[in-house]
């Protein structure tokens, strides 16, 4: 982000010299001084350090040529050509931000006798900077012609000034900064390029008084033969008049104006041209990152509610099927494993939450307590609650746990429960429902958040509706689900023997599994009318490790999993592809695309910009009260959608770049729980959200 900063600063500084002249705020009136009027009744030039109290005027018969804004690729090689043509030598005042990137041109200028002026390094009206900015516009233009062609210049013009009778208070100052510099100034006496052709007249009135005068060229980048045939044109004109045209200092006959410049300032002014060329491919490549990232993502959340439409509508299809002809012929029995680990807090209300099952079918519920070293032990053995059983053992973490109830469950269908979670009486049956297809191995629920009061809540509450379960319905009919979440769903025991059981390889067991059984050819399917309401992290640092451990433990499965892109099947070519492209690289370039999008408002039209953000603002709360609608939810909480895209969107993002960094550094991670609130009522029964209503 330092580098991305530190380029984008380089390129929108040198931006401001981009796109030739542009006309400068007109200076507020100024009470006469005699220093000013003898600087408005003066000539062009002023040489003596400090002193710019009487200019010099140019020998009869002599033209400076001068050329501005340059060097630029399009109109600067054709003047030269011309200038060739006519054996005659000109003074440039370029900028530097357009000598570092047009090197070769600076030293073809110098290689052919021409000089250089200093023009600032990025178009400064200087008359409007302070005087810090004043040095810095001229040092930065010293280094990059030291870095381009060997050689320092005493020549400048201050960029938006005219001829000595334009000079306004505030110019005076700043020509008396830049002569206090040591530096040799010129304005000018003729524009060669006024409007309505008053330029051409007043170089024939010229021709014919047999004056010298500094003449003004600006190069025109919209035609560059217009710019090279005018100054044919006018060294044709002045050559016929007798008239000498040659380099500044020439005109003066004074020493020439290049000294050269030392190792140091070369070096350091290669390095400020290979930083700025880099800084100009770096944002031009960030340009067409940030075009690409914003139409994948819209591609993205087109394609989400397509499939997420068409998945409620095959859901209420199976739903009526269903009433007609109920799916098993006889009700399945049923084991429902709790990992608990310090779940003091909610352990009550998940148990009896889930032997209050309208279930038909026999249900046992096992309770592994993983080595607790609170009460949670103590408080299920004191519900005394018939057809659920504790077991206890040492401390191995949540794939030991389950993998230990596994192997004490009595029945062939298995449903994994979080301790902090709780289900409705028809979670059960429903989440069961999709096992009488013997192809479907495994069942993600539908996952809400409980504890959804204040912005943490709300935002997590639209992650699980928008970024979660609209997600499945996707992945359900793509056939390639990656994660059965631990906090609902129900499992084929033969399907979790084909797998292994669960693995203490990653972090993410519950993510691993999913991936081990679509790899063995299984089903996994997302049942939204299984509810489960768990607890959500209650503050931002407990939400940072929980979603830490989540990201980090998801790029360990798809580490470990990575060969099923090249197995048969859709799993691995969808599934991981996916997730590598929107849940790894595009939150990696998240950060860069915002501050582009932000660089883009700032130096170019904001408009544009403001309107673009706004567009994807409203395509994603059109996703996010589609999302709520398909799951009954109110949309009144989409209120705190812009707050989530501002904040928390990127906290996000530092999730995901900490747990890449993290594993590409190689760290292990240990197990990270969170505390609980315990926000559901164990005496009066569970108590989420209301029930929602199909």
């Amino acid at each position: 982000m330092i580098l991305t900063a530190g380029a984008l600063t380089l390129d929108a500084y040198a931006a401001g010299a981009t796109g030739g002249p542009r006309a400068a705020p007109p200076p507020p009136p100024d009470r006469s001084s005699a220093e000013l009027d003898r600087v408005r009744r003066g000539g062009p030039v002023f040489g003596r350090p400090g002193d710019v109290r009487a200019g010099t005027r140019l020998p009869a018969r002599t033209v400076a040529l001068t050329f501005e804004n340059g060097p630029d690729p399009r109109w600067t090689p054709q003047v030269l050509d011309v200038l060739a043509e006519h054996g005659v030598r000109a003074t440039f005042f370029t900028v530097g931000a357009r000598i570092a990137e047009n090197p070769e041109l600076v030293r073809r200028i110098v290689s052919e006798g021409h000089e250089i002026g200093n023009h600032t390094y990025a178009h400064a009206d200087l008359a409007a900077v302070p005087a810090w900015r004043l040095r810095l516009e001229l040092s930065l233009t010293q280094k990059a012609l030291a870095g381009a062609a060997g050689v320092y210049t005493r020549l400048a013009r201050p960029p938006y000034s005219s001829s000595p009778a334009a000079v306004t208070g505030a110019r005076l100052r700043a020509l008396r900064s830049m002569s206090a510099e040591g530096y040799l100034l010129a304005l000018s006496d003729l524009d060669a390029a006024d409007p309505a052709g008053e330029g051409s007249r007043r170089i024939a009135r010229l021709a014919s008084s047999r004056r010298g005068a500094v003449v003004t060229v600006r190069g025109s980048g919209d035609d560059p033969r217009r710019t090279a045939g005018e100054v044919d044109l006018l060294l044709t004109g002045l050559a016929g008049h007798g008239y000498r045209v040659t380099t500044l200092t020439s005109a003066l006959g004074v020493p020439g104006a290049h000294t050269p410049a030392g190792q140091t300032d070369r070096f350091v002014g290669s390095g400020l041209i290979l930083a700025q060329r880099g800084a100009a491919v770096f944002t031009a490549a960030m340009s067409w990152v940030m075009a690409v990232a914003a139409a994948l993502t819209l591609l993205r959340l087109v394609a989400f509610l397509v499939l997420a439409r068409e998945h409620a509508r095959r859901a209420r299809g199976r739903g009526r099927a269903t009433r007609r002809a109920p799916a098993w012929g006889r009700p399945p029995g049923v084991t429902v494993i709790v990992p608990a680990y310090n779940e003091e807090a909610g352990i009550e209300a998940t148990v009896r939450s889930l032997v209050d099952t309208d279930h038909p079918g026999a249900l046992e519920v096992i309770v592994v307590d993983d080595g607790s070293r609170d009460r949670t032990a103590a408080v299920v053995s004191a519900l005394g609650l018939p057809r659920v059983r504790l077991i206890r053992q040492r401390n191995g973490g949540k794939a030991a746990a389950l993998n230990t109830g596994i192997a004490h469950a009595s029945h062939e269908i298995i449903v994994m429960v979080d301790g902090d979670t709780v289900f409705e009486p028809a979670t059960i049956g429903n989440l069961v429902r999709p096992l009488a297809d013997p192809a479907v191995g495994a069942v993600s629920g539908n996952t809400k958040v409980g504890n959804r009061g204040g912005v943490i809540g709300r935002w997590q509450h639209i992650e699980y509706v928008i970024g979660f379960n609209l997600d499945r319905r996707a992945f359900d009919l793509l056939a390639c689900m990656p994660t059965v979440p631990g906090a609902i769903g129900a499992f084929r025991r033969s399907a979790l023997r084909a797998a292994g059981g669960l693995s203490g390889d990653t972090l993410a067991e519950d993510t691993d599994l999913t991936m081990a059984m679509c790899r063995d050819g299984w089903r996994v399917v997302y049942a939204e009318d299984a509810l489960a309401w768990t607890e959500a992290p209650a503050s931002l640092r407990q939400m940072w490790r929980q979603r830490y451990r989540w990201c980090y433990g998801t790029l360990q499965a798809m580490w470990k999993h990575r060969r099923a892109v090249v197995e048969p099947g859709p799993f691995g070519r969808r599934c991981l592809g996916y997730l590598a492209l929107f849940h790894v690289a595009l939150p990696l370039l998240a950060p860069v695309v915002d501050v582009m999008a932000a660089y883009g408002a700032v130096t170019g039209e904001p408009l544009p910009a403001v309107a673009v953000w706004t567009g994807f603002g409203l395509l994603q709360a059109f996703g996010g009260w589609y999302a709520l609608r398909l799951d009954r939810e109110p949309v009144s909480v989409l209120w705190v959608l812009p707050l989530q895209q501002l904040f928390y969107r990127q906290l996000m993002y530092l999730v995901v770049i900490q747990s890449v960094v993290t594993a590409l550094l190689g760290a292990h991670l240990p197990w990270q729980t969170i505390r609980r609130e315990g926000v559901f009522s164990a005496q009066a029964g569970p108590s989420p959200p209301p029930p929602v209503t199909r």
